[in-house]
């Protein structure tokens, strides 16, 4: 059987992972084994979290709308529900923005759920 040698392609698919380890702890960054495993993972993370991520932002929206609304005498449920009934078609990102930056606008939009209820 002929000798194979370590060809173009291999070096090049093998310079790509490592280009990709670069900053690795230890050996992760220089050893083409232990770098090609840590990057596989990386990158599986890396797809779970974008979608992950977005589920995040959601909860914090919610646990924000969730404390101004107690501050204005309503659950987060009963502000929600509130609102739709009110006809106010808002997202929970712009209301926990309004939320943080702007307690009146806030409050006001409480008060029309208050009354829709």
């Amino acid at each position: 059987m002929a000798r194979v040698k370590g060809g173009y392609v291999t070096r090049r698919r093998r310079k790509k992972v490592l280009k990709l380890a670069k900053g690795y702890y230890g050996s992760k960054h220089k050893l083409f084994r232990t770098a090609n495993e840590q990057v596989m993972r990386s990158l599986r993370y890396a797809y779970r979290d974008r979608r992950q991520k977005k589920r995040d932002f959601r909860k914090l929206w919610i646990t924000r709308i969730n404390a101004a609304a107690r501050l204005n005498g309503l659950s987060y449920s009963r502000l929600m529900y509130g609102l739709k009934n009110a006809g106010i078609d808002i997202n929970r990102k712009m209301l926990a923005d309004l939320a943080v930056n702007d307690e009146k606008a806030f409050a006001d939009l409480a008060e029309k759920a208050k009354a829709s209820l």
